[in-house]
């Protein structure tokens, strides 16, 4: 099978012409790849930002794939089914976050395209009680970005509560989705993107936000809560400080620059400051169920599979609108 694979952090990907197709194991499905999302969680790990990945490595995990395979004790699943595959992809099941509903937590995870070979591939394997049923209504292509984008900013929303005046930090494949169904649920989304990037201000005004500018602006009405897209830690406290007393912020990357100091006063109030990690099963269950309802709409542009760095790149520099997809 064909891959692009990471050989080491800080290069660009390889293209391999002729891995062995990988065989499921145990509780494994063997998937012949449709769609991979591009994820700006891909681009730590390929920056040596997230330090722990399996090398040589395969990255993606917003995969859509169709069942070729079944390995032993697989049960509910059909051979040329389609399912999604997110970033979490193994759990032990048995700590105290595992038990207490929390296996996002989870010190024993595994995640794909980290430490499990990911979706830059023809073909991938993958645990398949950590896979999803994707709704109809979305091509292959159109569902990729629900299984990450759409999982982390869905987790991202809950936490941020019952907030009616949402601000968006980072317009990009996470917002766009989000503020979707920030809007299906009747609330008011505010959306704060780079000085100049009036593209991506345009696109959260037809998306339904009802005001777009810049980070450092404060937004026409103070905000009852905030979601924090862009990796950038300064955009904590801009984002505390368009908040209302007894408001929300919550930091939804991975990993992010670090949160500059700032004054206690932005704080008071009782606001708060969270982070999201990772995601849970039941995030996944209920994200996906919720979708067609909304009806999410994604903006994807393709690249083909050869093409990943490229569209790595248009990630990196912000010339996408929407998300980035790789097709095998």
């Amino acid at each position: 099978m064909r891959a692009m694979r990471l050989l080491r952090p800080g290069t660009r990907l390889a293209l391999a012409e002729a891995m062995d197709t990988p065989a499921p194991g145990p509780h494994q499905l063997l998937l012949r790849v449709a769609a991979c999302g591009v994820c700006r969680t891909d681009l730590h790990i390929l920056d040596g930002e997230l330090t722990e990945p399996k090398l040589p490595l395969v990255p993606g995990h917003e995969i859509v794939g169709y069942v070729e395979a079944l390995g032993e004790g697989v049960t509910g699943l059909t051979l040329g089914q389609r399912v999604g595959v997110p970033w979490l992809g193994f759990t032990c099941g048995h700590c105290a976050y595992c038990r207490s509903g929390r296996e996002n937590l989870c010190d024993a995870a595994r995640f794909t395209g980290y430490q499990i070979d990911g979706g830059y591939a023809e073909h991938a394997v993958a645990d398949a009680r950590f896979c999803f049923a994707l709704p109809q209504g979305l091509d292959d292509v159109a569902a990729a970005p629900l299984l990450c984008a759409g999982l982390i900013g869905y987790r991202a929303l809950r936490m941020a509560g019952e907030a009616e005046r949402l601000g968006i930090y980072g317009f990009g494949a996470a917002a766009h989705i989000v503020a979707q169904v920030a809007r299906h649920r009747g609330q008011r989304v505010f959306a704060f993107t780079r000085a100049g990037d009036t593209a991506s201000q345009e696109f959260a005004l037809s998306l339904g936000a009802e005001w777009a500018g810049a980070s450092e602006e404060k937004p026409p009405e103070p905000l009852d809560a905030a979601l924090i897209f862009a990796p950038v830690g300064s955009l904590v406290p801009a984002a505390l400080a368009a908040t209302a007393k007894g408001g929300t912020v919550v930091c939804a990357g991975i990993h992010m620059s670090d949160i500059p100091a700032f004054p206690y006063r932005l704080l008071w109030g009782e606001r708060a400051v969270r982070s999201v990690a990772n995601l849970t099963r039941r995030d996944g269950e209920e994200f996906l169920a919720l979708a067609p309802n909304v009806p999410v709409r994604t903006t994807t542009q393709a690249f083909p599979l050869a093409q990943a760095n490229e569209a790595l790149a248009a990630l990196r520099e912000g010339r996408l609108t929407g998300a980035a997809v790789l097709v095998p």
